[in-house]
């Protein structure tokens, strides 16, 4: 991977991670569970606990796609980094300044 490609690359890792650290922050203050002597309805509060649930499920996922930033930008200085786990071939260009965290070509993808 030529170096730099590889910069453009750790840039793109690096925004997507500070975005993704901040949208995980603002979901963990919206699955703070309310707490029972808070003056809502029952509806309200019904409402309260499916918008949490949401916001939790976001949460896990933001978390894991964080969790595959990081992986890459450790792995971005190995001779393997942009290489398909699955086929070892040369993984897209297209398809890393995409989903920058790719670890399999779009053949291997689909």
């Amino acid at each position: 991977m030529e170096l730099e490609y590889k910069q453009q690359v750790k840039e793109l890792l690096e925004n997507k991670q500070r975005r993704l650290v901040k949208q995980i922050a603002e979901l963990k203050e919206m699955v703070v569970p309310e707490g029972l002597d808070s003056a809502v309805g029952r509806v309200s509060r019904m409402d309260a606990i499916n918008n949490r649930s949401v916001n939790e499920a976001a949460l896990r996922k933001k978390t894991m796609q964080l969790k595959s930033i990081e992986a890459a930008l450790k792995d971005i200085d190995n001779p393997y980094f942009g290489k398909c786990i699955k086929c070892g071939k040369t993984i897209q260009k297209e398809r890393i300044m995409l989903i920058p965290e790719s670890k399999v070509c779009v053949e291997c993808a689909g």
